[in-house]
């Protein structure tokens, strides 16, 4: 998490909050809540906070206004707006949507001049209606945003006698006149096809170049759930060959850049039981977070005006498997009293990846995973302000039990994931470092019991610290818990109006540190919003 994003996050955002969803005037009275789902609930809501905007000059542009009834993509034009200049302190996106009847989770993304700014999923209706809105700050594409680009938008969907719901949208961002809190990439480039894969042409004075990779394993198959996967020769429906360990790796001319642990999205239909989902999705399901590299190391390669191979691959996919999509942006920085920047990698070490999955068979059947991996790049540059060392050290870490009886009518999953990178830069001026700890967590359980009643009990942890120092002091620091629990059950191969569906959920969002405090809190019992609260 950069210094900016937490900036964006904390300040001001407590009062934003109370203004942008209200206060707990919506929230039903016990008396309201039904006894089980019945035909509406609440439209989608997330406890996550609003984008902080500017009291500046505002200038708005429409990307897309698009139904989504089959897989063919929107296309449309974007031209840069009128009265707010071409340098923006804060650009905002914002979906709406709206859709009814019945209908699948369905994945998306938008592409605005080949870069890709949102990627997103949507949730399932109720019969008689749902409309739901993302907001994200984009401000870093603003490179992007200053010339007229092409726009493609596909929500991929299906809409036939059974499945009515049309996915209906409207985009729009939203431009603030000014300068933004932090220097944002000078370019914004995606990768180029070539006979030999994909290649990235540098500018020769890059002094710093981030990698953006949104990674999701995609809809409808095994890598949907790649972290319930087993080996052989474990008797479960998805398999894989060394089980459910997932790395995100990005190479640079077949050197190894960067490691990652993919976030283990959820989608509204996730864990066979979309009731889990209806008014609360899971973090992140509705503006996936991509994966960071910071490929600064790199750069005295990168910047000597040829293209350079860059490969994307996700480890522990079984050979010929599809299931991830894996596209990627790369924000650069530029010096901007050099006409080349050059320099050098000068380390590139790996360990291993460790990976053991083993398994137990019996009444109840368990998979053991410990997997974990570690990477460290360093290079220097000569810039206009001298020779600048950048160092990356990324470790990997994921433990895992999965249980399940025959014919997997119980089946439980507690694992951990964590990302630990640091970051040190150092030169003629003070060392500067910053240290990022991402754990994730996902403990839920399904269960059928004989009544053909399926339940789900789920828990799913999003959490982030973050720590900036400077000559060894700190500077700036954060703690967010984004954290989802949810407990939902219906009956199984009856007509919808038969299922007699109930459920709770929650979701509580967390983020203080140096900048302010944000603390929200939702519940929702049957499709009902019984709590929003706000602590801090």
């Amino acid at each position: 998490m950069s210094r900016r994003i937490v900036m964006s996050m904390l300040a001001g955002v407590t009062l934003l909050a109370s203004a942008f969803f209200g206060t707990g005037a919506a929230v039903a009275r016990a008396a309201d809540v039904p006894a089980e789902f019945g035909t509406d609930w609440h439209d989608p809501v997330t406890a996550a906070p609003p984008v902080d905007r500017p009291h500046t000059r505002s200038c708005q542009v429409t990307l897309a206004d698009a139904q989504f009834r089959d897989f063919t993509p929107y296309r449309g034009a974007y031209t840069p707006p009128q009265g707010c200049g071409d340098h923006w302190s804060k650009v905002v996106l914002r979906l709406d949507g709206k859709v009814k009847g019945r209908q699948y989770d369905r994945l998306g993304y938008l592409h605005v001049g080949g870069v890709e700014i949102l990627r997103t999923s949507t949730p399932e209706p109720s019969p008689d209606g749902i409309a739901w809105h993302v907001e994200k700050d984009v401000t870093r594409y603003s490179d992007t945003f200053r010339s007229p680009q092409d726009v493609e938008m596909l929500i991929g969907n299906v809409v036939d006698d059974t499945y009515t719901g049309v996915i209906d949208v409207h985009v729009s961002l939203t431009f603030y006149a000014g300068r933004p809190a932090e220097r944002t990439p000078d370019r914004v480039l995606t990768l180029a096809d070539s006979p030999d894969g994909t290649t990235l042409t540098a500018p020769r004075n890059s002094e710093r170049i981030v990698a953006e990779v949104y990674a999701t394993g995609s809809g409808g198959g095994c890598e949907e759930f790649w972290y319930l996967t087993v080996a052989d020769p474990a008797s479960y429906s998805c398999k894989a060959d060394h089980g459910p360990y997932r790395e995100v790796q990005i190479k640079v001319d077949g050197r190894l850049a960067g490691i990652a642990a993919p976030f283990p999205n959820v989608w509204t239909g996730g864990w066979s039981n979309p009731f889990l989902w209806y008014v609360l999705p899971a973090p992140g399901a509705f503006d996936v977070r991509p994966v960071e590299y910071d490929l600064t190391p790199f750069a005295g390669l990168l910047d000597d005006g040829r293209p350079h191979r860059v490969d994307v691959s996700v480890v522990g996919v079984p050979v010929g498997q599809s299931g991830w999509s894996a596209p990627v942006n790369v924000l650069v920085w530029q010096d901007a009293h050099r006409a080349q920047v050059t320099g050098a990698l000068t380390a590139d070490r790996a360990t291993d990846i460790a990976n053991s999955s083993t398994y137990t068979p019996g009444s109840e059947n368990r998979v053991d995973t410990e997997a974990g991996h570690r990477l460290t790049v360093s290079g220097y540059l000569d810039t206009s302000h001298g020779r600048v060392t950048t160092t990356v050290t990324r470790t990997l870490a994921n433990t895992s039990v999965h249980r399940w009886t025959e014919g997997e009518n119980t089946d439980g999953l507690d694992a951990t994931w964590s990302d630990d990178q640091t970051v040190t830069v150092g030169g003629q001026g003070p060392e500067w470092m910053t240290h990022t700890h991402r754990p994730y967590t996902l403990n839920g359980a399904t269960t059928i019991g004989t009544d053909n009643r399926l339940r789900t009990v789920l828990t799913l942890g999003d959490r982030a610290s973050f720590g900036e120092l400077r000559d060894g002091r700190r500077t700036t620091w954060s703690q967010l818990d984004d954290t989802y629990s949810g407990d939902a059950a219906y009956t199984m191969n009856v007509p919808r109006d038969q299922r007699h569906a109930v459920g709770t959920s929650s979701e509580r969002y967390r983020l203080y540190g140096s900048d302010g405090c944000y603390d929200h809190a939702l519940t929702t019992v049957q499709g009902v919003l019984t709590e929003d609260r706000y602590r801090c």
